[in-house]
């Protein structure tokens, strides 16, 4: 069933419908009332899979600067609603000016595949630490070995291209090693190469569900200090992309997502049976799954860690705002350079 889950109303029963009454958000399935919440009560409504929402309420949540998002079944973000005024000018020509010259995107683009690609060593040791010294554990540590030449050659991209190459090689030998972190889990959630549009195995299907999860925290960041989420540095623009806040993504998938699909996995709080193969071979978690995740994310993000930038302790769903707010001091020129979040 649908529920909140920190100021956020999670929607993720196929066929509802959510209206406004009054100053309430109403959520039905099949003309019967579900859940009724207060809109002062939300910072933001996401919607799962097939579920409408009226003009009305769409209105309501830009009034009142609640973001309504819609997903795929599988996590991928699909539109956003937020409010219109939302932002400051000032912040959005400073990013556009930013995105305009080349040595500064190049630079931004490589400090931020640098953080991804620390993000994805530190997953790969903190697995080797936990297997007993075996052929297993050394593989991974090579992998991260191997990872840490990534980011010398990081240093030598003289071009966009080449940085996201770089990134893509990266990310191939991640994943290649991924399994290795689940070394107990059933063989249909044995991981076996990265799927996306759309997934077509369990795992894929968990870490797709997640990334579409970070994606919207970390769009409702980027809208939050006014700059323009479409407009992107590693990422290219294209036509109703997130592409800025697909970059801002990129230092949180593997402590986030990564890390919390392998918790689950490795602690078996998912199954085989958690998952459906859709015709055409698409796979998606079950709606008892996608509730058990979206419960255990939340959870995730409640946990509490020292930034180590701002130097102050905050929760861990607090980072992407805070990161947001850094980029933006950097394309205002106020730091001098763009450094990505670690988590210890």
């Amino acid at each position: 069933m649908d529920e909140v889950q920190l100021n956020t109303l999670y929607v993720m029963t196929e066929g509802s419908y959510l209206h406004r009454e009054g100053e309430t958000v109403m959520v039905e399935k099949d003309k019967a009332a579900v859940l009724r919440v207060p809109i002062h009560m939300l910072e933001g409504v996401v919607c799962f899979g097939r579920v409408m929402a009226s003009p009305q309420l769409m209105g309501l949540c830009a009034e009142r600067g609640v973001a309504l998002s819609f997903m795929t079944g599988n996590g991928r973000l699909v539109a956003r609603v937020d409010s219109p005024g939302s932002g400051s000018v000032a912040v959005r020509r400073a990013h556009h000016r930013r995105a305009d010259d080349a040595a500064f995107a190049l630079a931004l683009a490589r400090s931020i595949v640098a953080g991804k690609i620390q993000s994805q060593r530190q997953n790969l040791l903190r697995s080797a630490r936990d297997l007993s010294e075996n052929g297993e554990a050394q593989r991974l540590r090579g992998a991260s070995d191997s990872l840490g030449q990534s980011l010398d050659g990081l240093e030598r991209g003289a071009t966009l291209d080449e940085i996201r190459g770089r990134e893509g090689e990266a990310s191939k030998l991640y994943f290649e090693h991924f399994s290795l972190m689940t070394p107990e889990a059933p063989a249909e959630l044995r991981f076996d190469g990265r799927s996306r549009r759309p997934p077509t195995d369990p795992v894929n299907a968990l870490l797709s569900f997640l990334y579409g999860m970070v994606t919207n925290d970390c769009a409702a960041a980027v809208a939050a200090v006014g700059l323009d989420a479409s407009l992107g540095f590693l990422h290219a623009d294209r036509p109703g992309r997130p592409s800025l806040a697909l970059d801002l993504v990129e230092e949180f998938r593997a402590p986030l997502a990564d890390r919390l699909a392998l918790t689950m996995i490795n602690r078996k709080q998912l199954g085989p049976d958690d998952f459906v193969t859709r015709p055409g071979g698409a796979v998606e978690m079950t709606e008892a799954a996608r509730k058990r995740v979206v419960a255990a994310y939340q959870e995730r993000k409640q946990e509490r860690r020292e930034h180590p930038y701002v130097e102050k302790t905050a929760p861990i769903g607090r980072f992407p705002f805070l990161q947001a707010r850094i980029l933006a001091r950097h394309l205002r020129g106020e730091i001098d350079r763009y450094v990505p979040v670690l988590f210890k």
